[in-house]
């Protein structure tokens, strides 16, 4: 009886430690949460044939976008200088976009109907 006791412990004891894993360290070991200010994707839902999705922030610098299914299988990456990201190679779904810019990533769900 004691053993499950310690097994359901050590399960939660896992579970809450991994929460805290979404963000990056200072110099004095604080987690510190980083995201990308004013991050905009759009439109989204992307409709009627729509070949392009506009992805802009506060500082608008070179982003580097990789795309997902939603079984996490990279479909392809690319480096945008400008605001357009081109999806003509998409069919109808959900994907996932991980945006990284200055060195700070953040990820966002993109639906093509």
């Amino acid at each position: 009886m004691n053993k499950n006791y310690f097994l359901i412990l050590l399960v939660a004891l896992a579970f809450f430690t991994t929460q805290h894993g979404v963000g990056q360290n200072n110099a004095n070991g604080n987690v510190m949460e980083q995201n990308i200010d004013a991050l905009s994707i759009y439109p989204n839902p992307v409709t009627n044939g729509k070949v392009f999705v506009y992805i802009s922030s506060k500082d608008n610098l070179t982003k580097k976008i990789a795309v997902f299914d939603v079984l996490g299988k990279q479909l392809y990456t690319t480096v945008l200088t400008g605001k357009e990201l081109n999806i003509s190679n998409l069919g109808k779904g959900v994907y996932i976009l991980k945006v990284t810019e200055n060195n700070v990533s953040e990820t966002r769900k993109l639906v093509v109907k």
